[in-house]
């Protein structure tokens, strides 16, 4: 008998993977709450293997793309101090996980306001990007500075500036113009959604792409997400019947 992975592998249908998966990855302050640590930030840090976790089994599995809402617009509220160390972190990783990525042929891109990133952080970013561009396999895209609101009032004023300056003619505005608008309008919309922790809200993520995406939710926090649960997510996933609004 195999390991429980390897149990799990045998019930999914390669046929019918979704091709991109997108994960609310929640729950680092109450793992470390629960682990009786002092900062939450502890909880962010135990995260990074969850990350690790989800990637390989994404490329593994042969999936197109996996986006992770790393940070979001509405999280530079939170103190200087968590803000100014989950920035500290996302360099580190940006720059350790090269070799993972590389070994993994994973390209990786990000979406978001990438503007407001400290210097050095955008100066890693994309160094990662050109070093990883070539990659074939899996597209690993990072949410970062990232609304779904945002993204949406981003679109939506580009049009407006593209429209007014006579390079496009209102007739000419549909929902195929206004994906072309979007942050990385090249990657498909997700098929399905986690979100880990046990919360069941969408908190402003993919607000556009999420229109018919699968959703589901895990009990699980962060830090403990596996590939075991990844394999939940996609046999929950294939027990769906996806009709897109069709009968």
């Amino acid at each position: 008998m195999g390991s429980p992975e390897q149990e799990l592998l045998k019930k999914i249908d390669f046929d019918r993977l979704p091709q991109h998966v997108a994960i609310i990855m929640d729950g680092n302050g109450r793992w470390a709450r629960r682990h009786g640590l002092r900062s939450r930030t502890q909880g962010h840090r135990a995260g990074i293997e969850s990350v690790r976790a989800a990637s390989r089994t994404a490329a593994e599995l042969g999936m197109k793309a996996l986006t992770l809402y790393a940070f979001s617009e509405e999280n530079w509220s939170r103190s200087k101090t968590e803000v100014s160390t989950l920035m500290s972190l996302l360099r580190r990783f940006l720059k350790d996980e090269i070799p993972e990525l590389m070994q993994n042929n994973i390209r990786l891109v990000a979406s978001g306001r990438l503007f407001r990133l400290p210097d050095d952080c955008r100066r890693q970013l994309e160094e990662t990007k050109r070093i990883t561009g070539a990659n074939s396999g899996l597209v690993l895209n990072l949410a970062l500075s990232y609304g779904g609101r945002a993204e949406i009032v981003d679109a939506a004023r580009q049009i407006a500036e593209e429209t007014v300056s006579g390079r496009l003619k209102p007739k000419d505005i549909d929902e195929a113009a206004f994906t072309r608008r979007l942050y990385l309008p090249e990657l498909p919309d997700p098929d399905l959604i986690i979100r880990t922790s046990g919360e069941r809200r969408i908190s402003n993520f993919l607000l556009w792409q999420a229109a018919y995406a699968e959703f589901h939710f895990t009990e699980v926090l962060w830090p403990d997400f596996r590939k075991r649960d990844f394999l939940l997510a996609i046999l929950d996933y294939q027990q769906r019947e996806r009709r897109f609004g069709k009968t």
